[in-house]
């Protein structure tokens, strides 16, 4: 009798060596992102330090308690506490420094060029003799990162940003800003700002009430950005060389009061600011309250100034409410709308 060949045996599912395989895989992909963040992390501080290096041999003064390493495992960062950073004396921005209670430094596997920072805690910004305290629910600024050289391009980010003594700061609630320098290849100012502001409450009472809705300028300041030790000199070497400071939108609502205003200016011989613009109001009638009320205006030229407006008024394309548009000036520190002066300026001392 012939016996059938019996068929293989199929060994059964065990689990165990599955579970053993998937320990070996996790494993091996958390000693990969160990070292992978160790390497960032090294990146991160040894770039710090480099940065810092060429900053002392420029002059500048950078000041920190012992760095802390952080971040595992999304991101890898540097924790300065303490942080103080001093520009040279006789360099284009003079006696500028800036003091944080802690400043993060952070980098993300994605993306290594670009340095993230947060900034934490009580902060004073001080130029010459004058300090500004500061502080802030979130703090952040963006940089991109090349090697040894400045960053072109710096973006901020303030939520709950709070400014001066804590009995009297000015609030916002909602700050953007963004700084090009030199080198950007679509405008060929020195220095360009774009800076938005929004939910601004004062400490102050006044006729258009404490809070500003909004605010925004764009700015780019043209011409050299000289160093030396004499703000002054500075000045003077500046408008020597046809310096000019061009507002190019500013606006603003306040209460009734809705304005947009551009303009460029300049220093003049006795290096005061001068120069011209255009300012557009809607809600110009309240607005002339406002600064008669504040004393900011003398009330003969807002009884004059009250009767004209009418007169100027033209209706908004937008179906606003209708708009005036007045030229401005700026000479002798006195600013003049219509030719009618409006604000006698207090003269800057350069000191020498």
């Amino acid at each position: 009798m012939t016996r059938k060949p019996q068929a293989p045996r199929r060994r059964g599912f065990r689990p165990g060596r599955l579970l053993l395989g998937l320990a070996l895989l996790l494993a091996l992909l958390g000693a990969g992102h160990a070292v992978l963040w160790r390497l960032v992390a090294d990146r991160l501080e040894q770039g710090f330090q480099r940065w810092a290096t060429l900053r002392r041999a420029q002059g500048w003064q950078v000041a920190h308690a012992p760095p802390q390493r952080g971040g595992w495992p999304l991101s890898a960062s540097l924790t300065l506490p303490d942080l103080r950073l001093a520009a040279p004396p006789d360099g284009p921005f003079g006696r500028l420094a800036w003091q944080a209670t802690g400043v993060r430094l952070r980098l993300l596997p994605s993306d290594l060029r670009t340095l993230l920072v947060d900034a934490r805690g009580p902060q004073r910004l001080i130029a010459d003799s004058r300090e500004l305290p500061f502080v802030a629910d979130r703090l952040t600024a963006t940089l991109p990162l090349a090697d040894d050289v400045p960053p072109d391009t710096v973006r901020i980010m303030a939520h709950q940003l709070r400014l001066g003594p804590a009995a009297g700061a000015v609030t916002v609630a909602e700050l953007a800003a963004e700084l090009r320098g030199a080198g950007n290849p679509a405008d060929d100012a020195a220095l360009t700002l774009a800076l938005t502001l929004g939910g601004i409450t004062l400490p102050w009472a006044l006729p258009l009430g404490r809070q500003v809705e909004a605010a925004s300028m764009e700015a780019a300041l043209a011409g050299p950005l000289p160093g030396g030790r004499a703000p002054a000199r500075r000045a003077t070497t500046w408008r020597d060389a046809g310096g000019t400071l061009e507002l190019r939108a500013l606006t603003l609502r306040w209460g009734d009061v809705a304005a947009s205003a551009a303009a460029t200016l300049a220093l003049d011989a006795g290096l005061q600011p001068t120069g011209a613009g255009t300012l557009r109001v809607a809600g110009a009638a309240q607005g002339l309250d406002a600064l008669a009320e504040a004393g900011l205006l003398p009330a003969r030229t807002a009884n004059l100034a009250r009767s004209l407006v009418p007169l100027m008024a033209r209706p908004d394309p937008a179906g606003g409410p209708p708009q005036i548009e007045v030229p401005l000036t700026l000479e002798d520190r006195t600013l003049a709308a219509a030719r009618i002066p409006v604000l006698r300026l207090p003269a800057i001392d350069w000191g020498r």
